[in-house]
């Protein structure tokens, strides 16, 4: 059963491209991250799938039920956190978590204790009196302490440091574990590849790979360092990475014959041929000049 779907979602801004097409389906008990640049469209997916702007064109449902048809009933068991977290100035934490329960329907306060502990988040502050990070912690107890099936969250990690960030997954892959689904932007690959059961790229607004984050690994490339060399050598089916004054580095995808009768020709001191990190092959689809239809891609 898909939790999300999407088919031919569209979203312009008068004549500015917010998403084009954009086709996803999220499973049941998935852990769904959704991954690009900046200006890629993972916010405004975001935000349409939730019906809080309304599509151009194409349709999506949530838990089966439409998003223009059924917001209120769908958003009501949903958690959502969005990438810039904004509140009411004045109020202390405690109160901003009761509003936010109360739009619920929900006594929460046990449960917003138990979060705001593993989360080191003092109620009783002031929310004008919170950084960056402990403001980022508020939304996620917002979203989290009504207990829904589906998370949506944006950019959910970015302001908290690395503990807080592993407390975060441990407390969304507890939730997973319950049955709940998990859809995500991310800008920490390596996030993405340690957590994430499939994942998603989309750039310039168009969805550019879908798949398991297994096999979005299972390219076939090689990450290729070279020593001792400082010009890059022509070969097909490589990625260059970097060129210092005396190594080369790049992915290759190519004939292995063809790279072997290269390394012989080569004044070479050393070489390594490694499997490349999913970091180094999502990078791949965040710059212009690589395609969803080229040697890298899943």
């Amino acid at each position: 059963m898909n939790i999300i779907s999407a088919e031919n979602l569209t979203k312009f801004y008068g004549k500015s491209r917010g998403i084009v097409d954009v086709n996803l389906a999220v499973g049941k008990g998935d852990i769904f991250g959704f991954i690009g640049p900046n200006g890629a469209g993972k916010s405004t997916t975001i935000r349409t799938l939730l019906g809080l702007i309304a599509p151009s064109s194409g349709k999506a449902e949530i838990f089966g039920k439409d998003i223009k048809t059924n917001k209120l009933e769908i958003l009501s068991n949903v958690g959502f956190l969005p990438s810039e977290t904004m509140f009411y100035s004045g109020m202390r934490v405690s109160e901003i978590l009761k509003l936010s329960a109360n739009l619920h329907r929900k006594d929460c306060t046990a449960e917003a204790k138990s979060l705001c502990e593993r989360l080191s988040l003092d109620p009783t502050r002031k929310i004008d009196e919170l950084s960056l990070g402990n403001r980022k912690k508020v939304g996620i107890v917002c979203a989290l302490q009504h207990k829904p099936s589906l998370y949506i969250l944006d950019e959910p990690t970015s302001g908290l440091d690395p503990l807080m960030q592993r407390e975060f997954y441990s407390l969304l892959i507890e939730r997973n574990n319950d049955g709940a689904t998990v859809f995500l932007s991310s800008h920490i690959l390596s996030e993405v590849q340690k957590y994430c059961k499939h994942a998603a790229v989309i750039r310039d607004g168009n969805i550019l790979v879908n798949d398991s984050v297994e096999k979005l690994g299972q390219t076939g490339a090689k990450r290729v360092i070279l020593h001792g060399v400082n010009k890059v050598p022509e070969l097909d089916g490589q990625k260059i990475l970097s060129v210092t004054d005396n190594s080369v580095e790049f992915l290759y995808s190519g004939d292995i014959r063809q790279l072997t009768n290269l390394l012989a020709s080569l004044p070479l001191t050393d070489f390594t041929v490694t499997e490349p990190d999913l970091e180094e092959i999502f990078m791949h689809y965040y710059t212009k000049e690589g395609a969803a239809h080229d040697d890298f891609s899943a």
